[in-house]
């Protein structure tokens, strides 16, 4: 199985949609309308054009199989990028996930301008809180905010990419 990661297009819209489900969204309060997908597709390729975020599409053997990227944030006053996925539901469970986590933890090291990746997974979702902690991230606290139309309780994972042993790895 050969996990790439491919620059985000305008045309990975479907991925998006296919995304879309009650399933896949369930730790995120629920399916976006399509023109919230719509606009998300397009904020993006805007923060990608503008250098503030990297977004991919995961892909296994040239196959779309989730997405995965990183933006600017502030977390507690340090400048930092903030990562989230989604891997589709025939993919999960066979290690697509972590390697596309790996190569974009290297992608942050390599861009070496911030000293922190963070993750928010919901409390509730094994699967992601697992991921973040077989990546090395440590988790720091967890909190409450307001999302689509809910609350979000969510767990706080930074990992510290500026660290001597991650240097290394460039």
């Amino acid at each position: 199985m050969r996990v790439t990661l491919e620059a985000w297009a305008e045309t990975d819209l479907p991925l998006l949609e296919r995304a879309n489900t009650p399933a896949m969204t369930r730790y995120l309060g629920g399916p976006e309308t399509a023109q919230q997908l719509v606009e998300r597709n397009q904020r993006y390729l805007r923060l990608r054009a503008a250098g503030e975020a990297e977004m991919f599409r995961v892909e296994v053997d040239g196959e779309p199989a989730g997405g995965i990227g990183f933006w600017q944030v502030d977390h507690e006053g340090t400048p930092a990028y903030e990562t989230g996925w989604n891997t589709l539901p025939e993919f999960q469970g066979r290690g697509v996930a972590r390697e596309a986590l790996r190569m974009l933890i290297e992608r942050v090291v390599a861009r070496g301008d911030r000293d922190l990746l963070v993750a928010y997974p919901g409390v509730d979702n094994p699967a992601s809180n697992a991921l973040c902690r077989g990546a090395g991230f440590t988790h720091v606290g967890s909190g409450t905010e307001p999302w689509r139309g809910g609350e979000l309780t969510y767990n706080v994972w930074v990992l510290r990419v500026r660290h001597p042993t991650l240097r290394r790895v460039r």
